[in-house]
């Protein structure tokens, strides 16, 4: 008889002060490749993947205190040059080109404000009128707006520090918030097939703050629970595991958050 040893693996992010894990097999097969689409559960899987691409922005956000949360919108287009899609002036209809000025924008507010280190995320959100888009993101420090809208130089801007948060409520706190915000828009690209732009990210971050991880294996979910509070140096706000979900059909799984 071949025993297989079963053990906790959990994920920690103490710059986020988010930890997530589950009960796996050493021997476990690695899950094979399945193309975009091909998918026996697209549903499903759908919600898996905007799962995990909302994760990775709320632990983005937290990890960088981007507490700060701005839209971007193109000026309409004068009326001797403008066109038109299904009766609907276009103003930036072109996936393609709404990250190329995005990108050139964060160049230029970096520029303007001295910050070569500014860590940054932004959604891209198609319009009520199914023709033009816009852009949410958030940072994590003040910039006066009318360095933003001169960055910007394509239309309008609008940018807000959260507030109406709880008392006791840190950048941490601030920053999960504004996570939530833009989930909003990214969960649009998984919920609708018809604003999912094909090639393209369905978000964008700065590069090179992406927070650490620190992998903790353990036999039982109370001793990788202990060392991530080790880590952390304190208890979980929030706590979360399967056991408590009665229907609940894969492996035993844990979620935590710190302040």
């Amino acid at each position: 008889m071949v025993l297989v040893h079963l053990a906790w693996t959990l994920s920690l992010y103490p710059d986020a002060g988010e930890a997530g894990g589950s009960l796996v097999s050493p021997t476990r097969t690695p899950r094979p490749y399945i193309p975009a689409g091909a998918a026996a559960d697209r549903d499903r899987a759908a919600q898996e993947a905007g799962r995990r691409a909302r994760g990775k922005l709320r632990r983005y956000c937290a990890a960088n205190n981007l507490n700060r949360l701005g839209t971007l919108t193109d000026a309409p287009v004068d009326q001797a040059s403008r066109t038109y899609v299904n009766s609907v002036a276009v103003r930036c209809a072109d996936p393609v080109q709404a990250r190329q000025d995005v990108g050139e924008f964060f160049r230029r507010l970096r520029e303007a404000t001295g910050h070569t280190q500014l860590p940054y995320a932004w959604v891209p959100e198609l319009h009520k009128d199914r023709v033009n888009l816009h852009v949410h993101f958030a940072v994590g420090r003040y910039i006066p707006r009318s360095v933003i809208s001169e960055a910007w130089g394509r239309g309008h801007v609008h940018i807000k520090l959260l507030s109406g948060m709880p008392v006791g409520s840190g950048p941490r706190e601030e920053a999960r918030r504004a996570a939530e915000y833009l989930s909003k828009y990214l969960a649009k690209t998984f919920d609708d097939p018809t604003t999912r732009m094909l090639g393209l990210h369905r978000y964008d971050v700065g590069q090179g703050f992406q927070p650490e991880k620190l992998t903790i294996r353990a036999r039982t979910v109370d001793e990788v629970m202990d060392r991530a509070c080790e880590a952390m140096d304190a208890e979980p706000e929030r706590f979360w595991w399967s056991g408590d979900v009665l229907d609940w059909d894969r492996p035993p799984a844990v979620w935590a958050q710190w302040r």
